[in-house]
């Protein structure tokens, strides 16, 4: 179908290369369209579900400027880049480097984290490598080589005539008589030494008792501080550091007498100077060690002494902390010279849990023990049998019978030697003695040892992330994180909310050195955080692992990432951006994608959101309807074309003239409830919430105000916990009542329904096992004796063998792309010509499959089991999908709304909970109003529906909402309201009440 002409007129003319002009498009469900999009505009596509939006703007735009760009590298390059064929369109003009930020590229390496993905990280390791401050990891001392210059040009600026010892540290704090040493220097023409704090010449005959420890200095000088002396006192220093591996002490002396004989052993040195530490002068106690820490005070002369400390090294004077050379490497989790050498970088290390390796506490000690008791061995049994001899307990005892100490050692083992009986027709003694493991490092052990996949991943189920002892979660060495830039270290800056960070950095102390070389830095890494925070991300922070982010949360990361590159001229395709945001935050969005557009860029956003579809510069609708029903461009335009449109399903909603109507009603439920008590999980503040039964409940609130932890992080595994026992109760949660009121719980998230091609929705819902024994109820079936399984193309029987059942064989290419080719033997078909033969209704079992599901419906209307399963699935708006549509294929929301068809389909008992978690993601108005009608169907069954969701139109329409807030991150984790919408509406406290008082029983396009 052709295009209508614009109605709002561009400035570029047609036919320019201001223009990106499509011809022909036939990708997937597109009907031969031709198209002409402005360039440099914000272009939002819009229209239902499957109506052709992603084929057209990824599948057919972006796939075709990512195919040119790749042609255009060698052979070789291409090789190691992901199948690119040409998508099925004639022609495509005007097309610039293509982009695309989707929901689907998130990284799921465990290195990975918001700001290693942002390059902040980058910019921060190097502000900290170039203009960082090193401490000692111990004493926290500030740290800096300085050369025989910087030492000389310091201790001239004390006044004149100043006494003062250049002394060499020797040994410190270390027990011994040090007999040998004390000869040595002596041989070596050394006169005195100081030892702890006393000075001795090293002709008297120095007595150390050999168990105390001790501090030996070699006096190098004794100069009285005058004009002209600095030859002598580099000299001095020269030696010095050469006798004490680069440390020099500098004793000032009192001015009433030239001997030292004050105590000063455990001194304290403190000093803002990052080159000199010095010392007050303080009682100590006998033979104990020299301390050298940093002091306030300016040195002045006076009538007490005082030390200077020098080192030529990155070292500690005190502790020897030994520092390389500050880099930008040092900072690096991914680089062996930052990472922490126990977890490598990661910040935690995978361990078994004593919680999920014992969930029931309850449970006799041979089954309690999870991964044992599931084993068919009697090795396991027997040797819980010879512990619980040898510690005075029974194996059928519950676990939590037990006193802490038996547990103790079930679990980590014992040091003394026990029996351990064996059973064995080949040995005359019936055991052996050897020390018991322990039940976690056996698991350890075989997790580690084990070649077998099978068996890893049976045991990961046990397996947490535990924060690494050594770096504490931070990922870096102990020296990295000493480093300061002005008041802060590395991680203080990566831990806290980007918000906070982006006020710690705008509130550094910096030295005018530092503050020059950081000035270009900081610029940059500001505007970063500054790009997020309009992207409405201010509550993550920049240590968050990146595979923990939501599709929305990474997509707009990208997109803030896209703007810090500041490239122009670029065909930026999105998908959805606005996904898991509050209506709050849309405005920032919006600004994003118009600064990204003024830059000199073609923004092309597949976009369901009002708010958008009203700020874009060109709409582009696709329908009329999904699948074959749609593939048309049905308006394109300004949003008045849209509104005006006839056939538009998005314009009719937006103008009013369909609505989702707000129910006269709520409902009042069953009176019961479920009661979380004293959630304290991530960001939640010690809050109780009461969640009613009988209802469709919303939970609302920022993005990161704590939602999806307090649904699926709590709720969901006490739940599990309470069915199973399989799943331990989660820590953060005090208590949980009312749980008896159910019988089960169902996730319908968007994951896939199935990994492989072989799974579809027929075989999901069920539809197809019906499906098969009306087949095998044929005449034709019954002649030949065909069974059910003759008609599975997952077995041996009636599939293609020459495909497996797949319909195409996969041929490997070198330097190119594999190539899918369909099976010569099948066409397509994935059944051998015998089973075809059998049809019901001149259908075979391959046409069946290939049916769209209203098709279907028509055709099995007489077979009930099949037609009620059918149905289902054009409620849920999914008439318009293939039955046997590859899995894959399908989209998040198509794949969750098979899941809600499932459960439709089944007889309800009225206590199961539903647990959706933003069920409109990728829906348009039309979608959602099927979506609504389909779970206020699943509610009037009498089960209970909690669902996390932004859309307002969910919201109003829901029973009970529950309000999370006030804002995201650390500033969130409250509950600010709860009662029906109309109650949220009144709460002034409440952000989704502002934006659902202007919803409430006003018409849909209404603000």
């Amino acid at each position: 179908m052709n295009s209508t002409s614009l109605s709002d007129p561009l400035p570029y003319p047609n036919n320019t290369p201001n223009s990106i002009r499509i011809r022909g498009a036939k990708q997937h469900n597109l009907k031969n369209i031709d198209l002409e999009l402005p360039r440099d505009r914000l272009i939002v596509f819009t229209g239902v579900s499957g109506s052709g939006k992603s084929s057209l703007a990824f599948d057919t735009i972006f796939a075709e400027g990512q195919r040119r760009y790749v042609e255009s590298l060698s052979a070789y390059a291409r090789q190691f880049l992901g199948q690119l064929d040409k998508p099925d369109v004639d022609a495509i003009e005007g097309l610039s480097p293509a982009i695309s930020i989707d929901q689907k590229s998130t990284s799921h390496n465990p290195r990975s984290t918001v700001g290693t993905v942002t390059e902040i990280y980058d910019y921060l390791r190097l502000l900290f490598g170039r203009a960082g401050q090193p401490h000692c990891p111990i004493c926290d001392r500030n740290i800096a080589p300085q050369t025989i210059d910087e030492m000389c040009d310091r201790i001239m600026e004390l006044p004149d005539r100043t006494k003062f010892m250049i002394l060499a540290p020797v040994v410190r704090g270390k027990k011994g008589t040090h007999r040998k040493l004390l000869s040595s220097l002596a041989s070596q023409g050394f006169v005195r030494v100081r030892v702890n704090s006393e000075v001795f010449e090293l002709s008297e005959n120095i007595e150390l008792d050999k168990n105390y420890t001790h501090t030996i200095e070699i006096v190098i000088d004794r100069l009285i501080k005058k004009p002209g002396m600095e030859e002598r006192l580099a000299d001095s220093l020269g030696t010095c550091l050469k006798q004490s591996s680069g440390i020099a002490v500098i004793e000032v002396l009192d001015d009433t007498s030239d001997k030292v004989s004050a105590s000063r052993s455990n001194n304290k040195y403190i000093s803002t100077d990052p080159k000199i530490a010095r010392s007050g002068d303080k009682n100590v106690a006998e033979n104990s060690d020299t301390s050298y820490e940093v002091e306030t005070e300016n040195l002045e002369a006076s009538s007490i002494s005082s030390q200077l400390v020098f080192s030529e090294n990155f070292a500690c004077p005190e502790h020897g902390a030994v520092m390389e050379e500050l880099s930008p490497r040092l900072f690096s989790f991914n680089s062996p010279f930052g990472a922490c050498s126990r977890c490598h970088g990661l910040g935690h290390l995978k361990t078994f849990s004593p919680e999920l390796v014992i969930p029931d506490l309850t449970q006799p000690v041979y089954t309690a023990i999870t991964p044992w008791s599931e084993k068919d061995n009697t090795y396991y049994l027997s040797l819980l049998h010879s512990v619980s001899q040898a510690f005075g307990f029974e194996i059928t005892t519950p676990w939590n019978h037990l006193t802490p100490e038996q547990q103790k050692i079930l679990l980590y083992g014992s040091e003394e030697p026990i029996l351990i009986e064996t059973d064995s027709r080949y040995r005359e003694n019936k055991g052996y003695y050897r020390p018991y493991i322990g039940v976690i490092p056996l698991l350890q052990r075989q997790y580690e040892e084990t070649a077998s996949e099978l068996q890893k991943q049976k045991l990961e189920q046990y397996l947490i992330d535990q924060p690494c002892e050594d770096c504490q979660g931070k990922r870096l060495k102990s020296e990295a994180l000493a480093v300061r830039v002005g008041q802060y270290q590395i991680n203080q800056l990566t831990e806290v909310s980007i918000r906070d960070c982006l006020d710690r950095i705008n509130q550094l102390n910096l030295t005018e050195r530092q503050a020059k070389i950081a000035e270009l830095v900081l610029r940059e890494i500001k505007a970063r955080l500054q790009f997020l925070l309009d992207v409405g991300l201010d509550y993550l922070t920049l240590a968050r692992t990146a595979s923990t982010l939501s599709g929305g949360e990474a997509q707009r990361i990208r997109l803030a990432t896209q703007i810090g590159a500041g490239l122009t001229g670029v065909l930026y395709v999105l998908d959805e951006p606005s996904i898991g945001l509050h209506q709050r935050d849309n405005h920032k969005l919006l600004n994003t994608l118009i600064k990204l557009r003024d830059l000199g860029n073609t923004l092309i956003v597949v976009e369901h959101d009002e708010e958008t579809i009203r700020a874009a510069d060109h709409l582009v609708d696709i329908g009329p309807g999904a699948g074959v029903h749609g593939g048309e461009i049905v308006a394109q335009g300004n949003i008045d074309v849209l509104l005006k449109s006839e056939t538009s399903l998005t314009g009719a909603y937006l103008s009013g003239r369909l609505k989702i109507a707000t129910p006269a009603n709520r409902r009042t439920g069953n009176g019961k409830s479920i009661k979380l008590s004293n959630a304290t999980r991530n960001n939640l503040n010690h809050i109780t919430v009461e969640i009613p039964l009988g209802k469709l409940v919303s939970i609302t609130g920022v993005s990161g105000s704590g939602k999806s932890t307090l649904m699926n992080e709590l709720l969901y595994p006490a739940l599990q916990h309470h069915f199973t026992r399989k799943v331990p109760f989660p820590k953060d949660l005090k208590t949980v009542e009312g749980l008896d009121a159910l019988d089960k719980v169902i996730v319908i998230d968007q994951s896939p329904i199935g990994r492989t091609p072989r799974s579809n929705p027929a075989t999901y819902t069920g539809v197809f096992d019906i499906i098969r024994e009306v087949f095998t109820a044929t005449i034709e079936a019954k002649a030949r004796g065909y069974k059910a399984g003759q008609f599975s193309f997952n077995v041996k029987g009636g599939r293609c063998e020459a495909c497996g059942g797949q319909g195409v064989n996969i041929i490997e290419m070198n330097f190119l792309p594999d190539v899918y080719v369909q099976c010569e033997v099948c066409k397509g078909a994935r059944y051998n010509r015998e089973t075809l033969q059998a049809k019901y209704k001149g259908y075979s079992i391959a046409d069946v499959l290939n049916m769209p599901v209203e098709t279907a419906l028509e055709v099995f209307e007489n077979i009930p089991r099949a037609a009620s399963r059918l149905q289902t699935l054009v409620d849920v708006g999914l008439g318009y999908i293939q039955l046997g549509q590859p899995a894959p294929t399908l989209s998040g929301g198509e794949a969750q709304r098979v899941k809600l068809a499932s459960e439709l389909s089944k007889r309800a008992t009225g206590k199961t909970l539903y647990l959706i978690d933003e069920p409109t993601t990728g829906l348009s108005f039309y979608d959602v109003h099927q979506l609504l009608n389909v779970l206020q169907r699943l509610v009037d069954k009498g089960n209970s529906i909690l669902v996390i969701e932004h859309n307002l139109d969910v919201i109003r329409c829901a029973d009970w909402v529950i309000d999370l807030g006030p804002e995201g991150g650390d500033k969130g984790g409250e509950l600010i309201a709860e009662g029906t919408p109309e109650d949220i509406a009144k709460n002034n406290k409440s952000y989704t009440g502002i934006y659902l008082k202007g919803v409430l029983g006003l018409p849909v396009e209404a603000k």
